[in-house]
């Protein structure tokens, strides 16, 4: 892959893991390795080796897995192998489309029912945290802070079902989101989105909250055009869709 900084080892990617179960630290490593880039789109996955590189038996792998083929990001191919599957593009747009209404939804209701100081200031650390990240160019860091302002603003609204679900059908939109960055989405941008998504919760102002969210997921599909043709390989071909996606955008 051209344009974008190292992705992270597979290894580099269990120890930022926590979880003490196998399974689950498996496929949160495997599923974020293919996110990530570490895993390209094609690849063909071996059980045995990545059993040995980890230390553990082939049976989580396995389930693993199957895991990934239900989230649609690996096709299990009998007598043939397990191989990463290249980013639906119209997958993308589903899950966006999923997302934004729930995001949407638990940001207004964050500025409609208010959030604890100390949320507050959790969010404001991370948005400074992820300022940080614009000089050393670390889209790999900014990407993991990405996700923790939107799960910290879920959270700390009280709606922890919502963030769990959107978890389950943004595994595609996260592949796009992180290769956008930084070329096709600059850091900056997203940055002050939520900066300004903050800032609305904070002032209690619900109609600007719900316009700032949209704005801000709705980047994804002013980008996606430009990595399909930059990247071609990694995405599977689509008819007609992202010429009505574009018309939609103006």
């Amino acid at each position: 892959m051209t344009d974008t900084a190292p992705t992270p080892s597979l290894i580099q990617l269990w120890e930022e893991q926590s979880d003490t179960n196998v399974r689950k630290r498996l496929y949160e490593v495997l599923r974020q390795s293919i996110i990530r880039m570490s895993l390209a789109p094609g690849q063909l996955l071996s059980e045995n080796e990545i059993a040995q590189t980890f230390s553990v038996s082939r049976q989580p792998v396995r389930e693993a897995f199957i895991r990934l083929s239900e989230a649609g990001l690996v096709e299990i191919r009998p007598q043939r192998g397990t191989f990463v599957v290249q980013i639906s593009q119209e997958a993308v747009t589903e899950a966006r489309f999923v997302r934004e209404a729930i995001e949407v939804a638990v940001a207004c209701s964050a500025a409609e029912e208010g959030l604890a100081p100390d949320v507050i200031s959790e969010l404001q650390e991370l948005v400074e945290r992820q300022r940080r990240c614009i000089e050393p160019l670390d889209h790999d860091r900014f990407y993991q802070l990405d996700e923790d302002f939107h799960r910290t603003l879920a959270l700390g609204a009280g709606h922890d079902v919502a963030w769990r679900l959107t978890q389950d059908v943004k595994a595609q939109l996260d592949r796009v989101r992180y290769l956008s960055l930084p070329q096709t989405t600059p850091l900056p941008k997203l940055i002050e989105q939520h900066a300004a998504i903050l800032e609305c919760v904070i002032n209690r102002d619900v109609e600007g909250t719900e316009r700032v969210v949209k704005a801000h997921m709705r980047e994804i599909l002013r980008s996606l055009p430009d990595l399909v043709e930059r990247f071609p390989d990694m995405f599977q071909p689509a008819v007609g869709l992202y010429r009505r996606r574009r018309s939609a955008l103006g």
